[in-house]
């Protein structure tokens, strides 16, 4: 809460997530510092605490407003179509994630600060369990398929950035040579499947993912 007089009262809690979330591209989670915040906006790092007390409570601030991001389109599959609405929040968990730079390492684990953000999953949950599966199966499909997205994304844009920073880092001619791709075919084949097109690849493992979650 802002105080009145305070020094931080010219700013808001979005101002300085939106800065946060600036600085995260530009530098990465392991660069994003309060001061480096503080900076963007012009102001001292004191300033900051008059909205989040920490950096931790920052990162669930940056976290809950990459959840609300998603919320706009996570459930609009119909609430009793358990693959659909599976398939297109993993979908829109994945491109929110890869919006910015190491999103998948801030939103996993963190604590939403927006009630509203837990309150309106009450409909499609309510749907689901109307169909006659437990709460518990709908709960455990649904943290399987988010697990993974998240996994999956981090570790994609951990090989992008990989990638960025050393391009022969993943070259795949220079792997085939290290591994001896001759003696060893199907490796060498599983490192050209691997590092293909990430959309596709994502598609095509959700998809056999879902299916095994979801048939009766």
């Amino acid at each position: 809460m802002i105080k009145p007089g305070g020094v931080g009262r010219g700013l808001t809690r979005d101002q300085v997530v939106a800065a946060a979330f600036e600085v995260l591209d530009e530098h990465g989670l392991d660069g994003l510092t309060m001061r480096k915040v503080a900076g963007r906006l012009g102001v001292q790092a004191a300033a900051l605490y008059w909205h989040v007390s920490d950096k931790a409570d920052l990162l669930d601030e940056m976290g809950t407003s990459m959840w609300r991001a998603a919320t706009a389109t996570l459930f609009q599959a119909p609430g009793d179509d358990l693959g659909r609405g599976l398939t297109q929040a993993a979908r829109t968990l994945r491109a929110t994630m890869l919006a910015h730079r190491d999103g998948a390492t801030v939103f996993a684990g963190r604590r939403l600060t927006d009630i509203g953000l837990i309150q309106v999953q009450e409909r499609p949950l309510a749907a689901l369990v109307a169909t006659g599966r437990s709460l518990e199966d709908v709960l455990d499909t649904w943290q399987i398929v988010m697990h993974f997205t998240i996994g999956w994304t981090a570790e994609e844009q951990g090989v992008r950035q990989a990638r960025e920073a050393d391009p022969s880092s993943y070259d795949l001619a220079e792997r085939d040579a290290r591994i001896g791709a001759e003696a060893h075919p199907l490796m060498a084949r599983a490192g050209r499947l691997m590092f293909a097109d990430p959309e596709a690849r994502f598609e095509r493992v959700l998809a056999r993912l879902v299916s095994a979650l979801t048939s009766e």
